[in-house]
């Protein structure tokens, strides 16, 4: 073969099967710039060297060296690494037969022996240590093997043959490596993409070439040949293009569609970018003048599909009175039609995804609960496609997407095939649920499947494209079988992948899973949440519900998903599936009359708003009112056991019936398994009870939540007892996997067998399935209950089946992979019983995570005259004073706990287990018995004194001293100072501090004495003319506005030069004093509760943070049963051990969470201080802010800075140098002070604001929070809410909270209703300003 002016010698091949076929095509001509990238192939494969093809991401590498290797007719082993990629899968591989371990070789050494190319994609994605072992084979052409063989280079063999002969170099266990042995490595260039840099041992062994993207010239004129050609009929030289392609084809046979439309299926900016990337893409469309407006596809619509028996469809779509035909692939399997409302929009997006069908593999983006399951069903079955749910998660392999390991009955280890390769060979539909979840990584196995239709399994078994395959046959003169026997199968012309995935998080520091190398393997489609019309088509045309009854919902859910603050976030519990969900329940509730009380009780459920953190919860009454529905939930309703009845086989619960389980063919071993639990009847538990009756009877799946020790496995046992269905149980932990939620293998002589879970036993005989602790499991597993629900199919890893339609069954048993199906029973139902979300409880977030495909039930504890008749059960002969002293004392204890003032959540537990005692015991004081529950508070100075006091005011004298007189602490009132208005009538001369009067006598109007009030020229309050502030803490007579605004401008700048030498001279006694600890105690001691929840928070995030991981492949730690196979056959690397887990290669490195305070400190702040303490109560503010983020700089960096008359920006921490001491933030406390003293009058809120928002960002941060402090009279200063709530909203990825302090009147409540929920806080009572800055915090930050 000749290239250029380069000859390269082609040989015949012993296997031509292993030749690279139809890479190039006959009577093409190849590209300019691919042939000189060949050339130099050619040349370093006459030299006998290695190369390394670096380029960005995409086929273009892999394509060029199978046409250079396919021209030279050379053989060709073929590996794409991941992170899970080991030595034994480049060199040898044990295996078992008939009880006894051998090796097999494995790509690299098989190349090296038989003289093949070996190509060796994703060399990024290796972990470390793992290439080396092929160091030496690269280098010198030798390698010791496992098995005792040692590879040697072919002309020291040789020379050894000379001497020796060949039975004695095998007896010697050598072997030759060919001549002909090549290495083409492929791999991303890193850094600048994601992935271990190269090893500069094994980069010294390989010649490096730059493939870049093809030049324009080149693209254009391939493209210009091409246009007409069918994308769906491409050879591989065309998908070198299909981006291009694929836009110019569906333009060439779809003229009205916009180009713009097309490019977002292959860039979904949109969803990858921040607002400036996003308008910088827009901007390039705009100068290549294509329009954003998507108004031309407005109108499509599928107009028709006709399925032929050729696996072909005709597809007609319908769009602006213009109908266009195209074919694409099907099957032809039938099975029973979903419930699917094709509204307008579901229209568009199918015939988007058929326009895409036509083309290549695609992927479906949108948040949780849109429809992006039922839209795909409704796809596969309008194409008479059979789907094969393809489950992700975070710890899947690169394997386990291919190929799985098992063992025969008589112990010999083989290979099968996962549902992916199953579905490419039957021409099904593979679904990849949940591509968001499984790393980045480990889907780049899947990029030759996709882009090349060709794959190579770990067993050494090749897939080609049906038409490759076919060329194949005929071109070698062999028949399909004679093609299987040499590994070889035909990838069925039908199979497609689609993708289901979350959109990915914008601005985040953490890995994105739409990377670079993901963005060409699928056309992408994003799927935005309904409008309210089609929302409003949908919900009526499944459920049976009136306009009038869900318009408000409808109108919430508008509200929610449109907001850029805290609602946003309250959008996600309301998808469209929980709006379906609240509909049935409205439906089936016709017998309650008060329909919008139904409404805004069944949102707080699917919000749990009673677990809410308070901004989040105060938000979401705000948009109930808004939308016209009642802002709270129902009160608990007051059921007794009357309302509960068992009779005629019903089970009746508040007039919510259900039909009893089982009955005389239930068998003896279910039975066994109905629950039977001690349970004593309140109202509170058989309302929820009655609600979950409900929810049973509409087929749902429940989730109930709440504190520990309310009750909740004895709600669900109960309620199962009543039914008499029999449980099966699950407790996850931190150590639960996917396959122990499944099925778990174990080895039982010398076998691997697979025990079915408790969750594959319910789903078989319908039985309830109780997954305990949900929170304690990590997301990425326990997200695997989420799609099994959701689709209802799973693949087992055993290779069985779970299905839910019955249909399916018929063609499922023909499938020759296929053991056994089980039919999900349809009486299976799940109870997941999980803690709250959030602090303080150490769990994950299961309900944020999987949350919407269940019905949420907020379990609390029992009110008080529930409580109480409880007790009164298990204590029947405990005094009622005791109990009723009980309840109280724990009622408070669960207030302050909710307000955020104690951190423990004290239950009904710990009061079950205080009666129960003193039943025991009697002779046990109360006092003494309680300590049970509050010793594990005995270290903690500040939650003793705070528990005692409870406990006193209740009259339980719980660490009381025998000199104690009273029981409770009489509270502190500082007398606060009133201000009175006065004229002064006289004219300003100069400022001056003024005389000191000894006996601090109050003086008002005049000029002479220091401290006066209303008067002029000197130092005082409420005065003109004077050069600052000063309290001396007399009634503040006050002068009118007009009088200060007449002093001329020499009297005023006087003043200022008087004021800033004094602020000198004060900052100078600041730094120099010696450190006032009384002072300082008088601050921090007010705020001491929340710098304590706040740093304990802090603490848990920063841990959770540094939560170790499992790293597997390990020689020690516990065995993995993942690798129960290789231990059996010998290896070593069986183990897995908890390790903190260093960050992908690539990861950008952790950013903090910035935070920026704004405090105000204005001439206002000291004015009224005498009146409020609103200056004293921002400086403990500012104490919360400096101890609670003391030690965690890593994590969160924050600045203080203030506003004044002086200035916007007038800083008082910065990030650079946080006070480290109580000496320093006293330093800054009493800045703070003497700034309000002495600056000049005037208001910068909103610049303060607006600045805070824009500058914050100059620095990187994971998270961007800014809070502003304000006294302003926002109407005085003429600034309208709205611009307000403009800067607050600015910037989506700051986070801007405004808390307005001091009394505004009836402004207030315009400020709440104008300004956005959950941003702003009018604070009424300065007290509560350390109280709302820890909320902001705990809430948002954390």
């Amino acid at each position: 073969v000749s290239i250029g002016n380069v000859q390269v010698p082609v040989k015949t091949p012993k296997n031509p099967e292993l030749v690279p076929y139809a890479y190039v095509l006959e009577n093409a001509e190849l590209p300019q710039s691919a042939l000189r990238h060949m050339k130099w192939m050619a040349q370093k494969d006459l030299l006998g060297q290695d190369v390394f093809l670096i380029g960005p991401p995409g086929p273009l590498r892999r394509v060029l060296a199978m046409q250079y290797l396919e021209l030279t007719r050379k053989e060709v082993e073929y590996i794409s690494l991941s992170r899970d990629t080991t030595e034994s899968d480049l060199k040898q591989r044990r295996e078992m037969r008939k009880g006894t371990s051998f090796y097999i070789d494995q790509c690299a050494v098989r190349a090296a022996v038989e003289g093949r190319v070996l190509i060796i994609e994703g060399v990024e994605k290796a972990e470390r240590n793992v290439l080396p072992a092929l160091n030496n084979l690269l280098e010198n052409r030798e390698m010791q093997l496992d098995d005792g063989r040692f590879l040697m280079h072919h002309k020291r063999y040789d020379q050894l043959l000379q001497d020796h002969s060949k039975e004695t170099l095998d007896k010697w266990q050598l072997v030759r490596v060919s001549e002909d042995f090549r290495v083409f490595a492929l791999g991303l260039p890193v850094p600048k993409y994601r992935g271990h840099p190269l090893d500069p041992p094994l980069r010294s062994r390989f010649q490096a070439r730059d493939v870049y993207h093809l030049g324009f010239s080149d693209k254009h004129e391939y493209l210009s040949s091409q246009l007409t050609c069918m994308l769906a009929r491409a050879t591989i030289q065309q998908k070198m293009f299909f981006n291009i392609i694929y836009v110019n084809n569906l333009s060439f046979q779809f003229p009205g569609y916009p180009i713009q439309n097309l490019l977002s299926r292959l860039y979904p900016y949109k969803l990858v970018l921040n607002k400036e990337g996003t308008q910088a893409v827009e901007d390039i469309y705009q100068k290549f003048e294509l329009s954003s407006s998507s108004a031309n596809s407005e109108s499509l619509a599928l107009h028709n599909i006709n399925v032929k028996n050729n696996h072909k469809a005709n597809v007609s779509l319908h769009n602006n009175n213009e109908n266009h035909n195209f074919e694409v692939r099907c099957l032809q399997i039938s099975f029973s039609k979903d419930e699917f409302v094709a509204t307008s929009y579901h229209q568009r997006l199918l015939a988007d995804l058929m326009l895409s069908h036509g083309a290549m593999d695609m992927c479906i983006i949108g948040g949780k609960g849109c429809g992006k399951s039922s839209v795909l069903r409704e796809f596969a079955r309008l194409l008479s496609y059979r789907t094969e749910p393809v489950l992700m998660y975070q710890d899947m392999t690169a394997r386990d997407l291919l190929q799985q390991r098992y063992t025969l009955p008589n112990g010999d280890t083989v290979w099968k095939i996962s549902p992916l390769i199953e579905a490419a060979l039957e021409g099904g539909m593979a679904v990849l649920d949940g591509l968001n979840r499984v790393n980045p990584g480990t889907l780049s196995i899947l990029q030759r499947l996709v882009h090349d239709r060709e794959v190579t399994l770990h067993d050494g078994t090749r897939l080609l494209r049906h038409d490759k395959f076919d060329g194949m046959k005929e071109k070698l003169n062999l028949n399909d079988q004679e093609l299987n026997e040499k590994a070889v199968y035909r990838i069925h012309p039908s199979f497609r992948m689609i993708g289901l995935a979350e959109p990915p998080t914008t601005g985040s520091s953490a890995q994105q899973w739409l990377n670079p190398e993901l963005l060409t393997l699928f056309l992408y489609h994003h799927m935005e949440p309904l409008s309210v019309n089609n929302e409003l088509e949908v919900i009526q045309k499944l459920v049976n519900v009136s306009m009038d009854e869900i318009k408000g919902l409808l109108k919430l859910c508008q509200k929610l998903r449109s907001a850029k603050d805290i609602q946003f976030s309250l959008a996600g519990s309301l998808s469209t599936r929980q709006l379906i969900r609240i509909s049935k329940r409205l439906a089936a509730s016709q017998h309650n009359t008060d329909r919008l009380k139904l409404v805004s009780d069944a949102v707080h459920k699917a919000c749990l708003s009673r677990f809410l953190p308070q901004l989040a919860r105060s938000a979401l009454c705000g948009a109930l009112e808004s939308s016209g529905l009642p802002p709270e939930a129902f009160p608990v309703q007051d059921l007794t056991m009357n309302d509960i009845s068992l009779k005629d086989g019903f089970l009746t619960i508040g007039g919510v019936s259900a039909p009893l389980c089982g009955g005389e063919e239930q068998e003896e071993s279910s039975v066994a398994k109905v629950p039977d639990v001690l349970f004593y009847n309140n109202a509170q538990h058989l309302a929820v009870m009655k609600d979950m009756l409900q929810d049973y009877n509409l087929g749902e799946h429940i989730l109930i939540v709440g504190n520990q020790g309310v009750g909740k496995n004895k709600i669900v046992d109960r309620f199962l007892h009543l039914l008499n269905k029999p449980r099966e149980y699950l407790q996850l932990h931190r150590d639960t996997t996917v396959q122990s939620l499944t099925v778990q293998p174990t080895v039982r002589d010398g076998i691997i067998v697979y025990e079915d879970s408790a969750l594959v036993r319910a789903a078989r005989m319908g039985h309830a399935l109780v997954v305990d602790e949900a929170d304690k499991a990590p997301t990425h597993v326990t997200c695997i209950l989420k799609a099994l629900l959701e689709s209802g199919r799973a693949t087992l890893a055993d290779g069985r089946k779970i299905v839910t339609d019955p249909s399916e069954l018929d063609h499922l048993s023909t499938s020759t992979s296929n053991k056994e199906v089980i039919l999900m029973h349809p009486d299976f139902r799940m109870f997941v019983l999980a803690n709250r979300p959030g602090f303080p409880f150490l769990g994950n977030d299961f309900f944020g995570a999987v949350g919407d495909v269940f019905s949420c039930h907020a379990v609390d504890n029992p009110s008080v005259a529930s409580e109480l008749d409880m007790l009164r059960q298990y204590g029947a002969n405990v005094p009622e004073s005791s109990l009723k002293k009980l309840v109280a004392a724990f009622g408070e204890l669960r207030d302050l706990a909710d307000r955020g003032l104690i951190s423990y959540p004290y239950s009904t537990r710990e009061v079950v287990n205080i009666v129960k005692h003193l039943e025991k015991f009697p002779k046990e004081g109360l006092a003494n018995v309680v300590r049970n529950v509050f010793d594990f508070d005995a270290y903690s100075k500040e939650t003793k004194e705070q528990l005692s006091s409870v406990m006193h005011k209740h009259g339980i004298p719980i660490g009381a001293k025998p000199h104690d007189v009273r029981l409770a602490k009489p509270l502190e009132n500082k007398i606060l100072l009133p201000s009175i208005n006065h004229k002064s009538g006289e004219d300003v001369t100069a400022p001056k501090h003024g005389k000191i009067d000894p006996k601090n006598a109050p003086h008002v109007g005049g000029n002479t004495w220091a401290g006066g009030t209303g008067g002029r020229d000197t130092a005082g309050m409420g005065g003109k003319g004077g050069p600052y502030r000063l309290d001396m803490g007399h009634d503040v007579t006050q002068i009118p506005d007009w009088e200060k605004e007449a002093v001329p401008e020499h009297v005023k700048k006087a003043a200022r030069e008087v004021a800033q030498k004094a602020f000198k001279e004060r900052l100078r006694e600041i730094r120099m004093s010696e450190f006032d600890a009384d002072m300082y105690e008088k601050f921090s001691s007010h705020v001491r509760k929340q710098v304590n929840t706040t740093t304990f928070i802090t603490k848990l995030y920063t841990n959770h943070c540094k939560e170790r991981q499992w790293l597997k492949h390990q020689a020690t730690g516990e065995l993995d049963d993942m690798k129960l196979i290789e231990g059996l056959t010998g290896e070593k690397n069986i183990y897995k051990r908890r390790a903190e887990q260093e960050p992908e290669p690539g990861t950008p490195q952790q950013k903090p969470k910035r935070i920026r305070v704004v405090m105000d400190v204005s001439g206002s702040m000291y004015r009224f201080n005498g009146l409020d303490n609103r200056l004293e109560r921002t400086v403990e503010a500012a104490c919360l802010v400096m101890e609670s983020f003391e030690g965690y700089k890593e994590k969160f960096k924050y600045e203080l800075w203030g506003h004044s008359g002086d200035g916007f920006d007038i800083p008082l921490v910065t990030y650079e140098k946080p006070p480290t001491n109580n000496k320093e933030r006293l330093e800054v406390m009493k800045t703070m002070h003497a700034h309000a003293q002495f600056c000049m009058s005037g208001d910068h809120t909103l610049e303060a604001a607006e600045y805070a928002v824009k500058n914050i960002k100059e620095q990187e941060a994971d998270e961007y929070f800014v809070v502003v402090l304000s006294d302003a009279n926002l109407e005085r200063y003429g600034i309208r809410p709205m611009q307000f709530a403009e800067v607050l909203t600015s910037d989506d990825e700051v986070n801007a909270f405004v808390i307005f302090i001091g009394s505004l009147g009836d402004q207030a409540e315009r400020l709440k209703k104008q300004l956005p929920l959950g941003r702003s806080f009018v604070c009424m009572d300065t007290k509560n300003i350390p109280q709302i800055l820890q909320q902001i915090f705990t809430s948002s930050l954390l």
